[in-house]
Order: structure tokens, then sequence, then C-alpha cells
């Protein structure tokens, strides 16, 4: 990534990356879709969700971010008129004849516990991804929740990525264990949530879980705990970043899939990647995942500012100071 495509203090930016052929900085990979979602507060119909939603429109505040996913023909053409006014290239966007990915699930008075009630996969049953030619060499990759099969068959299309984000899901665990290990495997990032890091391993211990993935071959392992923060563990050992404290929650939805963007959008603009950048691009991911979850699916992301996030992660820097 050569230094005229690189921010030197990576702050987020408002510029617009349209659809004009250059490659992305960073590529992401997963699904797209409508939610209902019921809280303890609220219930919404039919929303725009899905994993490259989030990630892509947190990542773009950072990096010029390419999605690659697949809608039906109930996908409104406003919806892809707010991605690319965001800023998202929508070249690796398909449109296919049916309906689009549906999910519905109903959150506790604790919001860490969901239940789901129906999963509608619609076209998504038969996503094939693939990567527009200028998606090919992007230097930073993030494999959203898909099936291992399908995230190695981006891999396989990828030219020598810079860094590899894997995401996972305990469906996966459970059915495609051996390609899981695989394309874990192949990932220079994993990350996952504390139940899943649990059963991947059998380990109880969350240290001993993420050493144990390591081993696996990925160089990073990134422990995801909701509300509680993330665990990073890597060559130099641990390292914690607090969620940012809020003081109302309106839909948890999707928070794992904006720290994931915002964690990758500020790697990919600073070009590089060592355990420093690592560090503060986890509080990145932590700031803009804090904003996903103040509204209903994307409607906080869709609406932030960059000055937002710039005050939002001084916050956060200044109370994780120590002495």
């Amino acid at each position: 990534m050569g230094a005229d495509r690189r921010r030197s203090d990576a702050r987020p930016s408002d510029e617009k990356a349209g659809n004009g052929g250059a490659v992305p900085d960073l590529v992401v990979v997963g699904s797209i879709g409508f939610d209902s979602i019921e809280t303890p507060r609220e219930r919404r119909e039919g929303i725009l969700g899905g994993s490259v939603s989030y990630a892509c429109l947190a990542a773009r505040f950072y990096a010029r971010t390419g999605m690659v996913g697949v809608v039906g023909r109930d996908f409104d053409e406003r919806h892809i008129r707010g991605f690319r006014r965001g800023g998202v290239d929508v070249s690796g966007l398909e449109r296919r004849p049916g309906l689009t990915f549906r999910w519905s699930g109903v959150y506790e008075t604790d919001l860490n516990q969901r239940s789901t009630r129906s999963t509608e996969l619609n076209v998504f049953a038969d996503f094939d991804p693939v990567l527009p030619e200028t998606y090919r060499s992007a230097p930073f990759l993030f494999l959203a929740n898909i099936a291992p099969a399908l995230q190695w068959r981006v891999l396989r299309q990828a030219r020598s990525p810079r860094l590899v984000l894997v995401d996972t899901m305990d469906l996966w665990i459970e059915t495609a264990r051996d390609e899981l290990r695989e394309v874990i495997g192949a990932a220079h990032v994993l990350t996952l949530n504390e139940s899943e890091a649990r059963h991947l391993t059998g380990r109880p211990e969350l240290p001993a879980a993420a050493r144990e993935l390591c081993r696996w071959g990925p160089r990073w392992v990134i422990v995801k705990k909701g509300e509680h923060g993330s665990l990073l563990y890597g060559p130099r050992g641990f390292f914690y970043m607090p969620a940012f404290p809020l003081e109302q929650v309106a839909d948890p939805t999707g928070a794992g899939d904006a720290f994931a963007g915002g964690f990758m959008g500020y790697l990919a603009a600073r070009g590089r990647v060592s355990e420093a950048d690592l560090r503060r691009a986890m509080g990145h991911g932590a700031v803009v995942a804090s904003f996903a979850v103040e509204r209903f699916g994307i409607e906080r992301l869709q609406r932030l500012r960059r000055v937002e996030i710039e005050r939002r992660y001084d916050a956060l820097r200044r109370m994780t100071q120590l002495g």
C-alpha cells in the first residue's frame, strides 16, 4: 500500500469512495439481510442488517471499503444508494432472483442473551462469493461469519492479502469443524466470542483457549466479550480492551461486526500491522461498535460523523490510562 493511500494519523475520514475501479484498502465478505428484532423496550421489523452492512459502514470512516454479498429482488435500490453515499464500494454486491436473507431474534433483559426465532436463507442459501477483479488485490480482507467452505473460496481468489481476519460461529463449529480449522490456519487474525472460543477448544479458561487457537495458525486471536470488551492474544501476550461504557443500549445486533469493521478499517488506513497498531485498532473498533448499538440496525452508523468517533476515542483513551 503506497504512502499516497495512507492517512498519517489514521483518523476517521468522511471521504466518499465510489465505484471507480480503484483497488479497495479493505474487502468485507459476508451476509446482507433484513432483521426483525425484539428487545425488552422495542420491536422492529425488516430493518437492514447483516455482517457486511455493519462492517462496511464502520470501516468506511477509515479506508476505501468494498463489500461482497448477495441480495434478492426485494432489496430496494435506496439501500444500495445509501451504501454508495456512505462511501462503500458495492461492486461485489450481487442481486439474484428471489428474496433477501431474513433473520428474526429476541433479546432478554440481559442483552447479552439472545435467541433466534427464525432464519430464512433465501438467496443466501446459494451464495457463491466472487471477488471483482479490483478486489482481489486488496491488502486487507475480512471474512465475516459465513460457511468455512465459502471463506476458503474467497481466500483462493485473493492475491496474497497482508492481513486476513476470520470470524465464525457455533453452527460451523458443530457442522464444519475440520473445514473451519483449515480456514483458521490460513488466517492472520481470528475473532470469535467467548462461548465459541470455549466450544471450539474445549478449554473453559479464555486465556488458555486463546493460546490454543493461536497454535492452530493465526498470529493473533480476538475474543469478544460483549459489553465487557475484548481480549487480544498474540506473540506479545494478552491485551484487554474494555467496551465503551453506555448508559443505554437499543440493539446489540451487529456490534461484533461493527467492531471488526472499525478494527480492520483502522489497520487498512495505517497500512501496517504492528502490535501497537493492533491495540489502537481495538480501541477504534470498540468505539464504532458503541455507536452501532445506540440505535436499531445500522441507523446510527449511517448517521455517524467523523468528529463523533474522534471525541469518543479520545474519551476511551483517557479512561484506560493507568497512573
